[in-house]
């Protein structure tokens, strides 16, 4: 998969009103020859769809939030103002599966939901011959995979949160995440890193032993994206054409 930059949430414009993580975005990116990052969420029915935020309003205008929602509830949910509509994930995996071209999936857990998560992903993955890596911010996520599915590729989504946004885990993961203080339970074959704070301690360590693949995202240049390449980074990018 190293050979492939991925476009983030899918290849979205919504100039051209191809909203993110929408199946217009998923085939402009296959169109364009790029994997791509998407988000994973566990719907009330058990179901899943790609969606960014836990909130439904940013990009629906409604309401509440998408884990209350069943299936059939996402074809009521407009993405960005236009029809499109919230996908299932799987999809999304039968885009893929006939492009035969890979997916970052990261999964996004609601509080102690992260297991059944975490396996009702793989168990649909394991329907499609998708080449893929999963990534989550929740180490609980990569915990579980170490432990159940130890042959798939895991990652840890960090950035530095001592100056940006919380994850929403807490001060003290928060602070761990950081510092990615978790990897040494987690094992982690890769760390996804905010690349506006690659310069992280931890990041040139990692990078001096070896210890994991790193992607930075979100690449929204050209030019950055020939920085991060430069380094050996894997790019999750949006905004542009490489």
């Amino acid at each position: 998969m190293k050979e492939f930059r991925y476009a983030h949430r899918g290849l979205h414009d919504i100039s051209q009103g191809i909203p993110e993580n929408s199946l217009p975005a998923f085939r402009r990116a296959i169109g364009h020859g790029y994997g791509a990052e998407l988000d994973v969420h566990l719907l009330s029915d058990g179901t899943l769809a790609v969606f960014h935020d836990t909130l439904l309003k940013r990009m629906t205008g409604r309401e509440g939030i998408i884990e209350s929602l069943t299936a059939a509830d996402l074809a009521d949910c407009r993405l960005g103002g236009t029809e499109e509509t919230i996908p299932q994930f799987h999809e999304v995996l039968a885009l893929f599966d006939r492009a035969k071209l890979p997916l970052v999936v990261e999964l996004k857990p609601l509080r102690t939901n992260y297991a059944e998560l975490t396996e009702r992903t793989v168990n649909e993955l394991d329907k499609y011959a998708v080449p893929y890596v999963i990534e989550s911010f929740d180490p609980r996520c990569l915990l579980w995979l170490k432990r159940n599915r130890p042959e798939i590729i895991r990652g840890q989504l960090a950035q530095n949160f001592l100056h940006g946004e919380p994850s929403g885990l807490g001060v003290r993961v928060d602070r761990f995440l950081t510092y990615m203080a978790f990897n040494r339970v987690t094992k982690p074959n890769f760390v996804a890193y905010r690349f506006e704070d690659r310069d992280m301690p931890v990041l040139r360590w990692i990078k001096k032993h070896g210890s994991a693949v790193i992607f930075y995202w979100t690449i929204r240049s050209r030019e950055d994206m020939e920085r991060a390449e430069a380094e050996g980074a894997q790019v999750i990018f949006e905004g542009f054409l490489p």
